[in-house]
């Protein structure tokens, strides 16, 4: 499929969200949050669902929509058979999907949300952005917490823009952009026959160093009412964060799309977004940034 009418298009805004549905417990739910997002983001709309088309499922859905006020004139509803990740990938590609939300699960009914090989296949594949819902609500429940993801990466800046644009039509007026360090390698760096003060020096410097390039990062957004706040925290990438956001009962976390699809030695090494992937701390939002393809 030829995708050049996709490059160079900014990560936000989201003129077009799609909602990838199955007929399971969840769909309510999905439907509502999906609504709300939909009408604050005033994007077009268009749900995919990847199976048999009965009537059933037809009466079902139509019941819903209904429910939850869609406008069935502006909503397109694609049913098509196929395997399920190219199949949703393809469709976000022809109909110029800007937002792509699909919901994550609850394992062993305790507070870990996870995500079917499905999901994260589609979250690492996807040539426009995902937000991964992990407790979608019927209820009114606004966006309050927004943590990004401020790693050294020339995604990053179109990652936090595309988090400000979010967080001013959700009338979030504070945000926090972290960055983290490795710990364990600079361990391994202060660790070369350095003195006890030799090593504290290169600790602060470290820390000095990262800093400025998170603020270098931040001072080029854009974000007008918005208060963006900074923070260094250390550990394992994506691991780290991950804990982070559910330490601080945060509502939504903002990342960068993967730089390339994972290669073998990423599957021996867990990659940074395969931590936050196999444990959502809570609805995560993965950007795909098109000016880089």
């Amino acid at each position: 499929m030829n995708t050049n009418h996709l490059k160079g298009r900014p990560s936000f805004p989201f003129e077009t969200i799609a909602v990838a549905i199955a007929f399971s417990p969840r769909l309510e739910a999905i439907l509502s949050e999906s609504k709300r997002i939909v009408d604050v983001l005033k994007s077009n709309l268009i749900l995919i669902h990847i199976g048999d088309k009965t009537a059933e499922k037809e009466e079902q859905l139509d019941k819903l929509l209904s429910r939850f006020n869609y406008d069935k004139n502006a909503a397109r509803i694609i049913w098509m058979d196929g395997d399920p990740v190219e199949t949703i990938l393809s469709l976000c590609k022809l109909n110029i999907v800007d937002l792509l939300i699909i919901g994550a699960l609850e394992k062993e009914n305790i507070v870990k949300f996870y995500l079917s090989s499905i999901a994260r296949s589609i979250s690492r594949k996807a040539k426009c952005s995902v937000l991964l819902l992990t407790n979608p609500s019927k209820e009114e429940d606004k966006v309050k917490k927004i943590i990004v993801n401020g790693t050294d990466n020339p995604k990053t800046i179109h990652t936090l823009n595309t988090a400000l644009y979010v967080a001013k039509k959700f009338g979030v007026k504070e945000i926090k952009v972290v960055k983290e360090i490795d710990t364990p390698a600079l361990a391994m760096t202060m660790a070369d026959n350095n003195t006890k003060p030799e090593a504290s020096k290169i600790k602060k410097d470290f820390n000095d160093n990262e800093s400025k390039r998170l603020h270098s990062i931040i001072e080029r957004s854009n974000p007008e009412s918005v208060i963006v706040n900074e923070r260094i925290i250390g550990g394992k990438p994506g691991y780290a964060i991950s804990k982070y956001a559910r330490d601080k009962n945060a509502d939504l976390l903002v990342i960068n799309s993967p730089d390339t699809q994972l290669n073998l030695l990423d599957r021996i090494f867990t990659h940074d977004i395969e931590y936050i992937l196999a444990d959502l701390p809570c609805d995560v939002l993965i950007v795909h940034s098109r000016v880089n393809n």
